[in-house]
């Protein structure tokens, strides 16, 4: 039995967690200074990010290094994943308040607003001839008349990039359990490819939302639920595609085994999880 599988690996002190500390209070205590015309917010907050960069690269170069030493046994691996789990559940609630905040918005208040059941007097008093259908981006018509952006085009052609990504990160770690290293590099480049190419055809989306169709941020309740939901999606997309780029580096240079790579698991279980948010996204942003 090896030395990592006997005892839980502890490591010594690390000034990680202070940089990161440090950085992420200048990054926001910056952007809130910035935003309120201080003269030192933007620099503050350039020096957060760039702390904190520093910290993702450092940190994380340092627990592979321990990975690639065997210092991490069975007991390691088990509170990494648990890390991970967890990690995701609380992506799980993030994305729950807000589908959340879309049906409390589309089945309470319209209706409510509209006068329906014994809230009539709200439409009659309050906002008179209000017809509560969705979309909507009233009462009061904020923003102006728009249009949605439909389920089919670009909104269609990105879900069948994320199905197909799904398709091909399952074949990449396939090929890794049987050490078929041609495939797991090919199907990680290709997973990153389709991230990169559904986040290009979401920007053309909101190009095409915001100068076309007359759908902002500023379209009333359906203007900002959709931009939020999409948007902070489009985010995870993104962090999500850096960190199948790294794990690509990784696969280049020859790291994970068939025995050992939680960390291919790890990004593997986050785009998972990517994909099945974006689903929901389509059927009740775009087609419901």
């Amino acid at each position: 039995m090896s030395e990592a599988t006997q005892k839980y690996y502890v490591p010594h002190g690390s000034h990680w967690p202070i940089v990161g500390s440090i950085s992420l209070f200048l990054m926001a205590f910056g952007a809130g200074t910035w935003l309120n015309g201080g003269t030192l917010g933007k620099f503050m907050t350039i020096a957060g990010v760039g702390g904190i960069l520093w910290m993702i690269f450092g940190w994380f170069g340092q627990v592979i290094g321990e990975s690639l030493q065997g210092k991490f046994g069975e007991k390691e691996d088990g509170s990494f994943r648990m890390g991970m789990i967890w990690f995701i559940m609380s992506e799980v609630m993030f994305f729950a308040a807000f589908f959340g905040a879309l049906f409390y918005a589309r089945q309470l208040v319209v209706p409510w607003l509209g006068g329906e059941g014994n809230n009539f007097f709200t439409n009659l008093l309050l906002w008179t001839g209000y017809e509560a259908e969705w979309p909507t981006n009233g009462p009061g018509n904020l923003g102006g008349d728009f249009q949605t952006m439909g389920p089919t085009g670009l909104p269609l052609i990105n879900t069948m990039l994320l199905l197909a990504s799904s398709v091909t990160i399952t074949i990449a770690h396939h090929a890794l359990l049987r050490n078929d290293r041609r495939w797991l590099k090919l199907g990680l480049f290709m997973t990153f490819a389709l991230g990169f190419i559904f986040l290009y055809f979401q920007v053309m989306e909101y190009a095409h939302a915001y100068h076309d169709l007359n759908l902002t941020m500023a379209s009333g309740i359906y203007g900002s639920t959709f931009y939020l939901l999409t948007g902070f999606h489009g985010v995870h997309v993104t962090l999500g595609s850096i960190m199948l780029v790294v794990i690509w580096i990784r696969s280049l240079k020859g790291h994970f085994s068939p025995e050992n790579h939680f960390g291919f698991e790890a990004v593997a279980w986050y785009w998972h999880f990517v994909d099945v948010v974006w689903l929901g996204l389509y059927i009740f942003v775009y087609i419901l």
